[in-house]
């Protein structure tokens, strides 16, 4: 009986993964054929290509890929595809407003979709800094977005920014 802590690091050179004719997300994973994959990251916000809980439909993990920059070119293709559904997060291009109104921080943005409005209690609650220059914005209602670097934002971005930190 395997032991349920043991984590097994799956090695790059014994695994694949494909999608079927119909869509559906599988793989070869030490010789053993998968016809659906479910992915989890482990550190969703800390590590997105790296530490990636591969698990089958009943949710039972089979092993965890150290970094999927180390597969081969069509597994990192397809993997990355499966965590962008999973992780749907906008990329915001652009800070319009930011402002506080009775007790709520009310956030203008431009994202890679297009325009949203984030809307927060307060910013400690609602402000992630996974890594020195990454911020995701999380709103009352759970709506989330990413930027992924703010030093990368246009000047009025990064001063609209600047005042509320």
């Amino acid at each position: 009986m395997k032991d349920p802590f043991e984590i097994n690091m799956l090695e790059p050179d014994k695994v694949s993964f494909s999608r079927s004719q119909g869509g559906v997300f599988q793989g070869i994973i030490e010789g053993q054929a998968y016809e659906e994959i479910v992915l989890f990251r482990v550190f969703p916000f800390q590590y997105t290509t790296q530490f990636i809980s591969v698990r089958n439909p009943k949710n039972e993990e089979i092993g965890v890929i150290r970094d999927i920059a180390q597969l081969d070119e069509e597994s990192r293709v397809e993997i990355d595809k499966e965590l962008q559904l999973r992780y749907f997060l906008p990329l915001v291009e652009q800070i319009n407003s930011v402002k506080n109104k009775a007790d709520l921080w009310i956030w203008e943005l431009q994202t890679n979709l297009g325009p949203t409005r984030i809307i927060m209690r307060n910013l400690h609650e609602f402000m992630q800094f996974p890594s020195e220059n990454r911020i995701i914005l999380t709103d009352i209602n759970g709506k989330r977005c990413e930027i992924r670097d703010y030093q990368a934002l246009d000047s009025n971005s990064r001063s609209q920014l600047k005042d509320v930190l």
